[in-house]
């Protein structure tokens, strides 16, 4: 069964010469290649932190909203997990 979610990605910007928009859909890419069916990417923006995380002031945070069967969250966190340039990643299920 079907079901939709939000995933808040907060990406790492810090030292990389690669654009904001190719991480979101590097990022987007890799849902989908996990079985996620993307209905809306929502670019928040930077934002800086309330203190340092791991050597970081600040991130880059992207909404994915997508629908998917039940086992694909824990998918998607694994695959993710393997991205340096995603540095928290949080995900709930929509009403």
């Amino acid at each position: 069964m079907s079901r939709k979610y939000e995933g808040l990605i907060v990406l790492n910007t810090q030292g990389t010469e690669t654009k904001v928009d190719d991480l979101v859909s590097t990022v987007a890419r890799e849902m989908e290649e996990e079985g996620a069916k993307l209905d809306e990417i929502q670019q928040v923006g930077r934002k800086t932190f309330a203190y340092n995380a791991r050597k970081l002031d600040g991130g880059f945070y992207v909404n994915y909203i997508f629908e998917g069967e039940s086992d694909l969250i824990g998918k998607i966190q694994t695959r993710l997990q393997l991205n340096n340039a995603v540095h928290l990643q949080h995900f709930q299920r929509l009403a």
